[in-house]
């Protein structure tokens, strides 16, 4: 059994510990300094007795090692990196949350870059920001995510990415993948079996892979096409669905349904309908992609297709943590299945 020595820790007024060092931790638990950070950096080559010796006594004396000590001892700094170009604070704020969550658990802190999509030098910004941050590796998002050149300007940096999109881009050693196309795609049968046929939508931005995965699922849906007058092109804002909207509604044979790329314009949508006085779902069935906040605090509450974002970003992260560890250097690219949500705005054509 490993020794151990009594440290008597000063308390402050709240009765966290002070003053506590790794030297401290190291003679209480009877191990060298240098075991002591092998422990703090998750290494492997720690016996399991000696592992939980230190973990114990790190408990109870309440030590907590900097990040600047723990850099110094491991060559990393123990940031990782989130790059992003989207408006919408719902997917945004999600997926922060599940990457946050997963870092905690690890001694990792998060650095948000935002970064502009349409930037042609997007590549050549990302890797300064590596360069001076001196990240241990990056998470990037859609729509970000879909342009090839980062994670190859990364993997030759030697620093590892793992990718959110909508497709596959073998670029990256790590992607998840949601499975947009085929989540559109259920929801436009599901509208033709309700007896829909004046079907509309409004699609998101035409250059993200996302809006064209979506539109595309959506029209083998419903039986390849539709008519143009049906189609509106949207960019994911509100006041884009809005506009789409009142196009719509203005037709002399309006749609009895509208799938709207995103929650945000499905919410511009009802609030278009309502102030023409269209019923929701009597007279207009809705419904909207990503499963936000906003789906269910509109009235009547949205029919959504739902992406898992806290999880696919706890999930994604524990992949790039691996990666940054050593235990692994890439990891198959996996495809999310997405869940359409059943709510009060989709009901059967009346007209």
């Amino acid at each position: 059994m490993l020794g151990t020595r009594e440290i008597r820790v000063g308390r402050g007024e709240f009765g966290a510990a002070l003053s506590v060092t790794i030297d401290d931790v190291a003679l209480a638990a009877g191990v060298s300094i240098r075991t002591v950070s092998r422990v703090l950096n998750e290494s492997p080559h720690v016996g399991a007795e000696t592992r939980k010796a230190v973990l114990e006594t790190i408990e109870r004396l309440g030590y907590s090692p900097s990040t600047r000590a723990r850099a110094l001892a491991s060559g990393r700094s123990f940031l990782i990196a989130m790059v992003q170009d989207d408006p919408n604070a719902h997917v945004i704020g999600a997926l922060q949350r599940g990457i946050v969550e997963a870092c905690s658990s690890h001694g990792y802190e998060l650095v948000v870059r935002p970064v502009h999509f349409a930037n042609p030098d997007i590549a050549t910004d990302i890797e300064n920001f590596v360069r001076r941050s001196r990240v241990d590796g990056l998470i990037v998002l859609p729509p970000t995510s879909e342009i090839a050149a980062i994670p190859e300007r990364l993997t030759r940096l030697g620093v590892p990415s793992v990718g959110i999109a909508s497709v596959s881009l073998p670029e990256y050693p790590c992607m998840l993948v949601s499975n947009e196309r085929g989540a559109t795609r259920a929801l436009g049968q599901h509208l033709l079996e309700l007896g829909h046929r004046r079907i509309a939508m409004v699609e998101g931005p035409a250059h993200f892979r996302s809006a064209q995965e979506r539109k595309a699922g959506f029209l083998e849906g419903i039986g390849g096409s539709m008519p143009e007058a049906y189609l509106r092109q949207g960019d994911y804002g509100f006041d884009s669905g809005a506009a789409a909207a009142a196009a719509l509604l203005s037709l002399d044979q309006p749609p009895t349904a509208i799938f709207a790329a995103n929650d945000i314009m499905a919410a511009a949508v009802a609030k278009i309908a309502r102030e023409r006085g269209v019923s929701i779902p009597d007279q207009l069935s809705l419904a909207g992609f990503d499963g936000s906040d906003i789906a269910s605090m509109i009235t009547p509450a949205l029919t959504t297709i739902r992406r898992p974002l806290v999880d696919m970003a706890q999930a994604v992260t524990e992949r790039l943590l691996d990666m940054i560890s050593g235990a692994r250097t890439s990891w198959p690219h996996e495809r999310i299945d997405l869940t359409l949500v059943h709510r009060q705005s989709v009901g059967p054509a009346r007209n």
